[in-house]
């Protein structure tokens, strides 16, 4: 039941803002220069026992690379209309990627961990990139990616 409504309070805080105590969250996502093509990037929610509670954003286009992005994969089959948002290009080899959404204040300081994904043709692919717990405290520090990301940070 709590995952239910967990789902609910993130898909109306993005959906529908003045439905659900929301406030405004920048994702900062810096690549390292890793020479390879564009990065594809799936960012996740999961709550405190693991389990997938919606998606926030995937940055690259081309569907037949989302199985790819291993673990998100996994948890939705795939399922592109699960995404609130979708940009159509992946982000380049050392570039910088800003993205503004209004989540719930429910996700905050709860148990709920963000996730990033990342994929790159022609080289290894790397599930849970980042996994972050969404806390009023870790707003503004940033996080370094395992193989792709050189630093992530959540503001409000």
């Amino acid at each position: 039941m709590k995952s239910l409504l967990a789902t609910l309070a993130l898909t109306t805080a993005l959906t529908l803002p003045g439905l659900a105590l929301a406030k405004p969250v920048t994702l900062s996502t810096t690549l390292n220069a890793y020479g390879g093509e564009g990065a594809y990037l799936a960012y996740y929610v999961t709550d405190a026992s693991g389990a997938y509670v919606g998606s926030l954003w995937m940055a690259g286009g081309k569907s037949k690379y989302y199985e790819h992005l291993g673990d998100w994969y996994r948890a939705t089959g795939g399922d592109t209309a699960q995404v609130n948002g979708i940009t159509g290009a992946s982000v380049g080899s050392g570039r910088k990627l800003d993205v503004t959404l209004d989540l719930a204040d429910a996700l905050f300081d709860a148990g709920y961990t963000l996730h990033i994904d990342a994929a790159v043709e022609d080289m290894r692919d790397s599930p849970n990139e980042i996994a972050v717990p969404l806390t009023t405290d870790g707003a503004g520090k940033a996080v370094q990616g395992r193989r792709y990301i050189a630093s992530f940070q959540y503001d409000m």
